[in-house]
């Protein structure tokens, strides 16, 4: 014979649903609120439904978690990304085991707010970094969210590759780091500049893998051993024929393929054509294929801002509503045949472009870390081989050589108001010239060297 639950038992099970709730509505639900919810607490067209709410402050979190999560999936196919935003947001603070859904996070706020020519707002990727920041903090025993953050700041911001080299760091004293995965710090490191670092990075993994394979002799296994000896031999080669391991030695470096370093002629012009849209035309004298020159167009006063780009990491906080008011246009001009003519159309996004402020410039900066191994076995890792006679700059970017200039515009000429509605506004660096090349001593091309040899 079963026993009923006394009116006690019944009571106190109430007592705590009930104390449960209230803690739930009052903390958790509140701190989301007030801090991260965009249009004051609005989580998505409508709000949470009834159930979910009940859920929420009954305390099954994790059960709600799921319920948004799914509810996101509609919103991804749908390609409705902002109602995406604050899902992520509450997820993660109903529970904050959910890698998946921060992994997921970062990469939707910092590549799926995209213009109509696939540029992505970069005003949100410091929200993408601090969302990595706060996972990797709540999840310590796994690689994932550490890595993940590294890549952002590798892959995405392409930039001060230190944070990259950082994170990655920490990713690989996590036991579960993926043996592939550690291959990537190696490049991290050849990109911040410490290539012994990578070197000796590389040292290990070979050492890792051999002993895997002395275990278990399946391909797999001794193909990545294969790899990262490839990478090796690879690397020691470029450092020799660079001049890398002459400069430390403090030989000379005459004969070395960074040496004597190539004048790139950078020079360009920029015609505003129509209300927000810029063409871009110059010229860089490097004939092989595989040069992109960053453009930055942004308020000459944006907060954060460094040169030709920002500190990407100057909050913690996972802010989903980025400023409106600010604008930071960023693009690469690609160069054939010695010359780049991009046009740039920032009129159909005028909440990604909105122009509120008087004064802009447009940043033009090349570093040679950034470049493909090709380019770089003629420049190295620190530009070494590479200058330019009117724009080389070793200030923006302590310990590298890299090319950087800035032009200036201001709102009127950017939407063509004003004196500038029947005036086309052209700014250009002094160098430019209208036709053919810029004039050089003599017609050099850039002999970039191979590993086999001549």
């Amino acid at each position: 014979m079963q026993r009923k639950p006394s009116s006690l038992a019944l009571g106190l099970v109430a007592a705590a649903f009930v104390g449960q709730a209230a803690l739930q509505g009052g903390t958790i639900f509140g701190t989301w609120e007030k801090n991260y919810s965009p249009g004051k607490g609005q989580l998505v067209s409508g709000g949470l439904s009834p159930d979910q709410m009940l859920f929420a402050l009954s305390g099954f979190r994790e059960m709600v978690a799921g319920i948004l999560w799914v509810r996101a999936d509609a919103f991804f196919d749908s390609g409705n990304y902002d109602a995406i935003l604050p899902i992520i947001r509450l997820v993660t603070l109903l529970d904050p085991n959910e890698i998946d859904v921060y992994a997921t996070g970062m990469w939707h706020i910092g590549y799926n707010f995209t213009d109509e020519e696939q540029r992505s707002d970069r005003r949100y990727i410091p929200s993408a970094l601090a969302l990595g920041k706060e996972g990797a903090a709540k999840n310590p025993n796994t690689y994932e969210l550490f890595f993940e953050t590294g890549w952002m700041w590798y892959h995405k911001i392409d930039d001060d590759y230190e944070n990259a080299v950082s994170w990655f760091e920490k990713a690989k004293l996590r036991d579960d780091m993926l043996p592939a995965r550690k291959d990537l710090l190696s490049m991290a490191y050849q990109r911040a500049g410490r290539v012994d670092d990578g070197l000796q990075n590389y040292y290990g993994l070979y050492d890792d893998a051999s002993a895997v394979y002395k275990k278990d002799k399946a391909f797999g296994n001794h193909q990545h051993m294969d790899t990262i000896e490839n990478n090796i031999d690879t690397m020691l080669v470029r450092m020799v024929q660079r001049g890398y391991e002459a400069e430390k030695q403090g030989r000379p470096l005459d004969g070395y393929d960074a040496n004597p370093p190539f004048d790139v002629g950078f020079s360009v012009k920029a015609t505003v054509l129509e209300p927000r849209v810029i063409r871009f035309e110059g010229t860089w004298n490097v004939l092989p294929v595989g040069t992109r020159i960053r453009v930055v167009l942004k308020d000459q006063d944006f907060k954060n801002a460094e040169p030709a780009g920002m500190k990407w990491d100057f909050s913690d906080n996972v802010n989903l509503d980025p400023p409106k008011n600010e604008t930071f246009m960023q693009d690469q001009l690609y160069v054939k045949n010695r010359r780049f003519n991009r046009k740039v159309d920032m009129s159909k996004d005028p909440t990604m472009y909105p122009f509120t402020g008087q004064d802009y410039v447009m940043e033009f900066f090349y570093n040679p870390r950034s470049a493909p191994p090709h380019i770089q076995d003629k420049f190295s890792w620190n530009g070494e081989g590479m200058t330019d006679k009117n724009f080389l700059n070793t200030n923006v970017r302590p310990g590298q050589r890299v090319m950087y200039t800035t032009l200036k515009l201001t709102r009127d000429m950017i939407l063509r108001r004003g004196e500038w509605q029947d005036r086309v506004p052209v700014i250009k660096t002094t160098n430019y010239q209208e036709t053919g090349t810029t004039k050089q001593d003599e017609d050099v091309i850039l002999n970039v060297p191979s590993l086999r040899g001549n």
